[in-house]
């Protein structure tokens, strides 16, 4: 662990809270799920999740979410097992299956709270579980997502030349994890309102890079992503929106585009250097480098299509424990309505 930024987890007793950013890709998913290079920035939209000892699981409404919900099952199972009942409470300005990390948000925040409460844990090892247990709860994927909202900031996975923050591991792939540098640009990203599958998306496309030309798609995957890790690092903002485009090509070609995501992509386009969906796709948000001293009219020109854009900077510090959020307080009479 190299970055002073990130400390550790540290041993707290229950209850506890955690905050854990949201997170876009610049560049790079579906091949990463191959082992190639991805470009990942967790941003500063979050969810917040409390957890404290009960007499029976639950989380916010639902009183069986072991059985209903997969990643707080496994969860449990992974950093959990044997502990007596908990309940589980959650805050989020994530938008759900929007491409932007609601999951991997909720996981490693769950995660955070319960390694503190057994003695905390270091940080790649909270990348490593938390993504064990993303994978295991969607069936496919890579460590992207868990990565981004437990580091924090610009990450490469497979790529970059900063110093190596961790390695995250499946029984088929080692992925290597360094920061770069924050050139300091505003972002946008923008929900269609299309809610999208992460794991079938994934298999979708694994399916298509299997037939004959799959490696050249993969081969142009990897080289737009390490050009564009390498054109955010020295802040090349004309290279790095022409090689979103040019991902967005490839995403078309592999078929996880959407005719929503079309539409907001070519509204935006005179008011940015580039642009591309963020995430597994077919449905779910696009990310949006937008011209210098145009971000205003990029989100109008968004709004107006119908998407929901949401200007967006880095978040620098990825999940940590937080001080919980404060009850509201009750009301002080009989609630009176006008006539």
């Amino acid at each position: 662990m190299t970055d002073p930024d990130l400390p550790e987890i540290p041993a707290r007793e229950l209850p506890l809270s955690a905050r854990a950013p949201a997170k876009c890709i610049l560049f790079g998913e579906h091949a990463v799920v191959h082992g190639k290079p991805e470009l990942l920035l967790a941003m500063d939209l979050y969810s917040q999740v409390s957890v404290r000892t009960s007499t029976r699981f639950s989380l916010n409404a639902d009183k069986d979410p072991l059985a209903t919900n997969p990643y707080l099952a496994r969860a449990v199972a992974s950093a959990w097992a044997g502990g007596e009942p908990l309940s589980v409470q959650v805050t989020s300005r994530i938008p759900r299956a929007a491409g932007l990390g609601s999951s991997a948000a909720f996981v490693a925040a769950v995660m955070a709270i319960l390694a503190s409460a057994r003695g905390g844990v270091s940080r790649p090892d909270l990348a490593q579980r938390s993504f064990e247990v993303e994978q295991g709860a969607q069936g496919v994927g890579s460590p992207g997502d868990t990565t981004a909202v437990v580091g924090g900031g610009y990450l490469a996975v497979n790529g970059g030349s900063g110093p190596l923050l961790w390695e995250v591991n499946d029984p088929a792939h080692r992925w290597q994890v360094r920061r770069v540098s924050d050139p300091g640009w505003t972002w946008v990203v923008a929900y269609s309102g299309v809610p999208r599958n992460t794991g079938l998306t994934v298999k979708a496309v694994g399916r298509r890079l299997a037939e004959a030309d799959g490696p050249r798609i993969l081969e142009e995957f990897e080289r737009v992503a390490a050009e564009g890790i390498a054109a955010v690092a020295r802040e090349d903002r004309p290279t790095v929106g022409h090689l979103l485009d040019r991902n967005q090509e490839l995403l078309r070609e592999v078929g996880v585009s959407h005719p929503r995501l079309e539409e907001l992509l070519e509204a935006v386009r005179p008011a940015c250097e580039g642009a591309k969906l963020t995430g597994a796709g077919a449905g779910g948000s696009i990310v949006v480098l937008p011209k210098v001293g145009r971000e205003l009219e990029a989100t109008r020109r968004i709004s107006r299509a119908g998407g929901v854009p949401i200007p967006v900077r880095p978040a620098r510090r990825g999940v940590e424990l937080v001080e919980p959020l404060a009850p509201e307080p009750p009301p002080a009479g009989p609630t009176e309505f006008p006539e």
